[in-house]
């Protein structure tokens, strides 16, 4: 296990969170409830899954700079750091996956990979020279340097409108119940898609697909097939490998606001999975 200084600040965060979310179990009611289901949706889907990860770290699609600043932004209610930060931190995973120098390989525990390298590892403070080796297409953006460093600024905005127009049962449910449990889902494909799950491309690595993880974060855990191919930005193969973020793009698509869109796809001629990048029906 390793053993780096304590990230205080996080822990008394995350401790403080989760007795919230405890706490909001006892504030049950259906307003509370519909805005958890909604935020979570928007929050890890349309932010984390087709934001940040699929669009901004491996420029899967593209869309208009409006649409992207819109899903970027919406990733923020994930309360994840900022944008530029955790898509370096992701990047380096994918460099050295792993391997050493992976911020959260399970190889170096189930727990570390999980939680432990946000507690008391790099998390999400990497220094500028991390910075501008893996994300200098990032930060010659104005407004994503402003969001990296102000990225808690919507949830807290968030929070107050909440309790404007909800009370304590919609701020507890909505903020820190949605959140302490996303943040474990997010944490699962770290951990739990390096452990358990099947293999279908040798990826020399220990990613593996998990259903079960995949649902909790709507497709992200289909991880093998994310491994082999980073730039796809579809990562559920089969009928059967349900991929919400994967039919977002698509919905962006129809909308006629995503095009140059990479995606693995099936060619039956070599009978291999290939990346293709163009027109789809």
């Amino acid at each position: 296990m390793k053993t780096r200084t304590v990230n205080w600040g996080t822990v008394i965060f995350l401790v403080v969170a989760h007795l919230a979310a405890v706490a909001a179990l006892f504030f049950w009611s259906w307003p509370a409830f519909v805005t958890t289901i909604i935020l979570y949706w928007v929050a890890g889907s349309l932010g984390i899954g087709m934001g940040w990860h699929r669009l901004l770290t491996h420029r899967g699609y593209k869309v208009p700079r409006a649409v992207e600043y819109f899903l970027v932004t919406c990733g923020t209610l994930a309360l994840e750091g900022g944008p530029i930060q955790w898509v370096v931190t992701h990047r380096i995973h994918h460099a050295h996956t792993d391997r050493e120098g992976d911020p959260h390989t399970p190889r170096d525990g189930g727990w570390w990979a999980h939680i432990g390298w946000i507690l008391w590892g790099t998390a999400q403070n990497h220094t500028e020279s991390t910075i501008a080796r893996y994300a200098p297409d990032l930060i010659k953006d104005r407004y994503y340097r402003w969001l990296n460093k102000y990225y808690y600024v919507p949830v807290l905005l968030l929070g107050v409108v909440l309790f404007i127009f909800g009370d304590w049962d919609v701020l507890l449910w909505g903020v820190f119940l949605r959140l302490t449990f996303a943040f474990h889902a997010t944490w699962l494909v770290n951990s739990a898609t390096h452990m358990w799950g099947r293999t279908r491309f040798q990826t020399g690595d220990d990613s593996r697909n998990s259903w079960w993880v995949a649902l909790l974060s709507f497709g992200e855990g289909w991880h093998n097939n994310h491994h082999a191919h980073p730039t796809s930005a579809r990562h559920g193969l089969r009928w059967y490998e349900i991929d919400m973020n994967w039919l977002g793009i698509r919905a962006l698509q129809f909308l006629g606001l995503a095009h140059g869109i990479k995606r693995l796809c099936f060619n039956r001629a070599s009978s291999a999975w290939q990346l293709v990048s163009g027109p789809m029906r």
